[in-house]
């Protein structure tokens, strides 16, 4: 499957190679002194996803420098340095943490010794939810094993009791599929309605299943990001040679199929799982919205990426000869994937607080304040009830 990331052709600069060493060797830890701390309930947040949640992950990985985003202009507009973010700035999971009072996240990867009590982030640039035994980066199988990893150092730090109340106290938030249906068209292009709805639940089946597996050591707070209007992204209309408003209706078609199935796999979750707690944020719309009316939310561009070449600036930010524009913040997209910092902020407020036609039944705000269950009532049968 072809994945929707970015190549380099700046291995050989020795700024990526300090720029990597500073990064493996340094805690980053960043507060915004702009933005509004609230009181909200310490909880640890574990998350799971692909690029648009990747904190620099993939830095770490055994892969080729085409699966990361750790080369100028990324990370320009607050880090002023790359930092394996495939954007200029913070993400949606940055903005999150920054909301309960933790710093940006750190790669799960990067070396050194990490304390996990406030959570870990696992997300990886190119990650599906289906295994390709031929791809390097965590796909989300992987990234289920490394918080077992964390989930079994937890244990023998604080036992099994405050382990155990840490697991069922925490959020779990996603954001991962996107890969999977990208380039669906590309690989499948024959690809029949009853085999695009089979390939549809073979997702969602995944998915499920590393939720039961989470919900089996403890987890009981679910946040999910749906996917996006893939169809709508500069790379993709630029690719196909769309004109005008003009989006890849069939990508578009399965994003929502996909949408709809975790929905009614959440909801029936929860009528399966005993404390079983979840939201969905309507990214899909919510930037659909964006792209369609962009200067409505202080937007000047919402179609054309502010990094990249093409007609659309959709691929090559970084890369040989590409447009950089002068101000991030006027664009929606920051290269041909994945929006600006200033869109995910906008974004975020959105999942954070919510309202029912963009994050249900919970916003963000709702499911971290929601009272604990007693942990002494429940029995360590009762963490694997019907999963």
């Amino acid at each position: 499957m072809r994945i929707p990331v970015f190549i380099s052709a700046m291995q050989s600069l020795g700024f990526v190679f300090c720029v990597s060493l500073f990064l493996a060797s340094v805690n980053v830890v960043i507060s915004s002194s702009s933005s509004k701390k609230e009181s909200t309930k310490q909880r640890a947040v574990f998350v799971f996803g692909d690029s648009l949640y990747d904190p620099g992950n993939n830095d770490f990985l055994n892969m080729s420098i085409d699966f990361k985003a750790n080369f100028p202009p990324y990370g320009e507009t607050f880090f002023k340095y790359p930092t394996g973010r495939f954007s200029d700035g913070r993400l949606i999971s940055d903005f999150i943490a920054m909301h309960v009072n933790l710093s940006v996240w750190k790669p799960y990867l990067e070396p050194g010794k990490q304390q996990f009590i406030h959570g870990a982030n696992f997300a990886s640039g190119g990650a599906s939810v289906l295994v390709d035994s031929n791809a390097s980066w965590l796909n989300l199988e992987r990234q289920l094993s490394l918080f077992m990893n964390v989930v079994n150092t937890l244990t023998q730090q604080l036992g099994n009791a405050e382990a155990k109340k840490l697991l069922t106290n925490a959020v779990y938030l996603f954001s991962i599929g996107g890969v999977d249906y990208a380039w669906f068209k590309v690989d499948y292009p024959n690809a029949t309605e009853s085999m695009k709805l089979e390939y549809v639940n073979w997702v969602i089946g995944n998915i499920t299943n590393v939720i039961k597996e989470i919900y089996k050591v403890g987890g009981r707070r679910f946040a999910f990001q749906n996917i996006g209007p893939l169809g709508c992204l500069p790379e993709v209309r630029q690719d196909y040679n769309l004109s005008g408003i003009q989006c890849l209706e069939e990508t578009l078609a399965l994003a929502t199929l996909h949408n709809n199935a975790l929905s009614n796999v959440c909801r029936k979750l929860e009528s399966q799982l005993s404390g079983f707690k979840y939201l969905i944020f309507d990214y899909y719309n919510s930037l659909l919205d964006r792209i369609k009316n962009f200067s409505k939310y202080g937007f000047k561009e919402g179609y054309k990426a502010c990094c990249g070449s093409g007609l659309y600036h959709g691929i090559n930010c970084g890369i040989g000869e590409y447009y950089l524009c002068t101000n991030p913040n006027d664009y929606l997209f920051w290269d041909g994937y994945h929006p600006t910092e200033h869109a995910y902020s906008q974004l975020e407020k959105l999942f954070w607080s919510g309202n029912p036609n963009v994050t249900w039944p919970l916003s963000m705000k709702q499911l971290f304040e929601f009272d604990e269950p007693e942990i002494g009532n429940l029995a360590d049968d009762d963490l694997f009830m019907h999963a």
